[in-house]
């Protein structure tokens, strides 16, 4: 409100739906938006009066980013976006992702992670916004959030939180958890060797206290170091 006179913000949707014409804007939204620009109308109930042009700037490792995680075996990367087909396409170009789905709303978001989920199996998703959290809290197999820049939704539904805001640490965070898991299966299966020689000598009877406990706290010993060894996995730069 201003002097008692209502003025508004919206996409071009928004003032469609309020009956309002946009046409004589259309060219030059169209231009701003094949710049990367994300273009917002300002208006009156009866007119449009100008025009707002904002942009996201690219982080400077994206692209970086993302060859580093199909390097690490990523099939697809995609781009999900509430923007517009033109300013997602200018992103999508520069990051390098394989394809993306624009003019998205939060359900929309929770439809195309669906759709993911059953052509690939396995969906990761991240983001450090709120409207991506249902999507990311109900449907992703993983929810991945930029810690310092992310809303308290985004990091309360996420399931893994990069405190650093880094992208590159996403093929960190992958490396790591294929080290992890690596270390607890070794971990299980020398447990159950250990045990099963144990049980072994137990049946005749050569199974004496000593050589018990020697045969546990060894290997909780060598339990645990194995586990050190993640220790020494450093994030590339």
């Amino acid at each position: 409100m201003v002097q008692g006179k209502t003025y508004q913000i919206g996409n071009s949707r928004f003032f469609t739906e309020q009956a309002i014409d946009v046409k004589r804007v259309e060219d030059e939204v169209s231009c701003l938006q094949n710049e990367g620009k994300t273009v917002m109308m300002l208006g009156d109930d009866k007119r449009i009066l100008g025009l707002i042009a904002v942009v996201d700037v690219l982080r400077e490792n994206s692209r970086q980013a993302i060859n580093k995680l199909k390097k690490a075996g990523i099939k697809k990367v995609i781009m999900l976006t509430g923007d517009n087909e033109n300013t997602a396409c200018a992103i999508a170009t520069k990051a390098g992702v394989d394809y993306f789905r624009a003019g998205l709303l939060p359900e929309d978001k929770v439809d195309a992670v669906k759709s993911l989920l059953a052509e690939y199996n396995k969906v990761a998703m991240v983001r450090d916004g709120i409207n991506d959290a249902p999507a990311m809290a109900q449907i992703s197999t993983v929810g991945i959030s930029m810690g310092a820049e992310g809303t308290d939704t985004a990091l309360e539904t996420a399931d893994i939180v990069l405190m650093a805001d880094d992208l590159t640490k996403l093929t960190y965070a992958i490396k790591l958890s294929r080290k992890t898991l690596g270390v607890i299966k070794q971990n299980i299966a020398f447990a159950l060797i250990v045990k099963g020689l144990i049980l072994l000598l137990v049946i005749p009877g050569w199974l004496t206290m000593w050589l018990a406990v020697v045969g546990d706290m060894g290997s909780s010993l060598l339990f645990t170091i194995n586990g050190m060894r993640l220790l020494r996995i450093k994030h590339e730069d």
